[in-house]
């Protein structure tokens, strides 16, 4: 497993005015092996970035030294590919379609989405559920081709809306396509915020995750009801057993920590933390 951070860790995420030199730079001085790039509309890395652009850039990461073999995208929160609006659905395959055409250019292997909304805190859209499944369906067979001739893997999270919160569902919904270019991106502490167990996840999935996330939840059950993200090992996933499931899967990918919000402490608790829980060294 190699160790990693999300380019939305820094500070001000994918607004960050930095260069991707300074994001490179910062991630090996706080002892992280690998980087996920972000990307949106708008930003450094954008669905419009050029492929000589891309190149330029995949120069400076491998000058760096820094493992760089996947993108995130939260494209489908504002633009999302099971909207109820038929023209936002299009747009929303056409941007996927871009984002994948520019991680295809700098060399990446994977690129997380986003696999529409059902309902969430985070977006104003509210979608029936088997409406969802139909648009998301459509939307992958548009997008899985171009990830084939591309090389990349189309790696859907498990996130907060309201979609696949049943590990065996998710599973299904997987194994339901040919192409082996459709995978899973665990996050591992979005699990607990819809009372999850990790390991259970891990072990159903299998070789259908094709990469992994973490972060930390804390979840307090009382009347107040309340609960925040954390740091990594203050909060309520049971590390010992998720990491043990993975070694049993086998997985050999980056384990990239996405810590929100950004502070001028994050990346060097988040460090310390993962040397701590995966015994990287």
């Amino acid at each position: 497993m190699i160790k990693g951070i999300s380019y939305l860790s820094f500070e001000n995420g994918l607004a960050n005015t930095e260069s991707i030199e300074s994001a490179l730079a910062q991630t090996k001085k706080f002892g992280f092996d690998a980087l996920e790039l972000g990307i949106s509309t708008e930003g450094i890395l954008t669905t419009n970035t050029s492929k000589a652009e891309c190149l330029k850039i995949r120069q400076t990461i491998d000058d760096s030294g820094v493992f760089v073999d996947s993108m995130g995208t939260g494209i489908s929160w504002g633009i999302s590919p099971t909207s109820n609006d038929e023209a936002i659905r299009k747009n929303s395959i056409k941007l996927h379609e871009d984002a994948l055409k520019v991680a295809g250019n700098l060399g990446c292997k994977a690129l997380l989405i986003v696999p529409g909304v059902v309902k969430s805190p985070i977006s104003s859209d509210i979608v029936r559920y088997d409406r969802a499944l139909d648009r998301l369906r459509d939307a992958l067979n548009h997008l899985l081709p171009i990830a084939e001739d591309l090389d990349v893997d189309l790696c859907m999270e498990n996130v907060w809306n309201g979609f696949f919160y049943s590990p065996i569902e998710l599973r299904d919904f997987v194994d339901s396509f040919t192409s082996d270019k459709l995978g899973i991106y665990l996050d591992i502490g979005n699990l607990i915020g819809y009372q999850q167990y990790p390991p259970h996840w891990i072990e159903l999935l299998n070789s259908r995750i094709k990469r992994v996330q973490v972060k930390d939840f804390q979840e307090n059950f009382d009347w107040t009801g309340s609960f925040s993200f954390c740091d990594l090992g203050a909060g309520d996933v049971p590390w010992k057993e998720t990491i043990d499931a993975l070694k049993v899967i086998n997985y050999q990918n980056t384990i990239i920590a996405e810590m929100l919000p950004w502070d001028e402490t994050i990346l060097s608790r988040t460090s310390a933390a993962m040397d701590q829980l995966f015994d990287f060294k």
